[in-house]
C-alpha cells in the first residue's frame, strides 16, 4: 500500500503540474492579461482535484501511452 507521505508527495507534485498547465492554458485561451489575473482560479481548483486524484491520472496516462504506441 501507499503510505500517507508518499501519497501526499505525489499529490503535491501532480497538483503543481496541473495548476501550472491550466494556468498556461488560461493565458493562451483568454489572453495574457486576463489569463494572469483570473486564470489562477480555475487552475487552483483543477490543481486541487488533480492532486487528490493523482493515481487515476497516472493510470489514465499509462493507458493513453499504451494505446498511442500501438501500431
Amino acid at each position: 500500500m501507499i503510505d500517507s507521505k508518499t501519497y501526499l508527495s505525489w499529490a503535491l507534485i501532480t497538483g503543481v503540474l496541473v495548476f501550472v498547465g491550466v494556468w498556461i492554458y488560461a493565458m493562451a485561451e483568454w489572453g495574457f492579461l486576463i489569463g494572469i489575473i483570473f486564470g489562477w482560479i480555475p487552475a487552483f481548483i483543477a490543481g486541487l482535484i488533480g492532486g487528490l486524484l493523482w493515481p487515476v491520472i497516472i493510470a489514465l496516462l499509462f493507458i493513453f501511452i499504451f494505446f498511442a504506441t500501438q501500431e
